[in-house]
């Protein structure tokens, strides 16, 4: 069995692609938000993918089940820090529906995973 089997998983994969878009996202940020509102948004990207992992290590289901539910909190959360940054004009529109639609595939895996964890 790998030890880290995590990594070739697609749904880690792709958490790792939102991070790195919302990564670059907040370069473009003007240099007066860019510490606090890059901040956060890096913060609640990262723990998807961190969450994902650190469940994998965990002993049950329940116990992995619950790390997936953190991490789909924090796609919220991305989700969320996004369209603030939409609304004060500070992404564009076209950015907060890339972010939508990868989150929203996000959501649809980690759903998925979650069941097959329960049968």
């Amino acid at each position: 069995m790998k030890q880290f089997n995590f990594l070739d998983w697609p749904v880690y994969k792709d958490s790792q692609n939102l991070y790195s878009f919302c990564f670059e996202l907040t370069k473009k940020l003007p240099n007066e938000y860019r510490f606090e509102l890059s901040s956060q948004l890096l913060r609640s990207s990262s723990s998807i993918a961190l969450n994902i992992a650190e469940g994998s290590a965990k002993g049950s289901h329940k116990d992995f089940s619950h790390f997936l539910d953190i991490a789909l909190g924090s796609l919220y959360e991305t989700v969320a820090n996004v369209d603030m940054l939409r609304l004060s004009k500070l992404v564009e529109q076209r950015d907060f529906d890339l972010v939508s639609n990868m989150a929203a595939n996000i959501a649809k895996q980690l759903g998925g995973f979650k069941k097959k964890l329960k049968s």
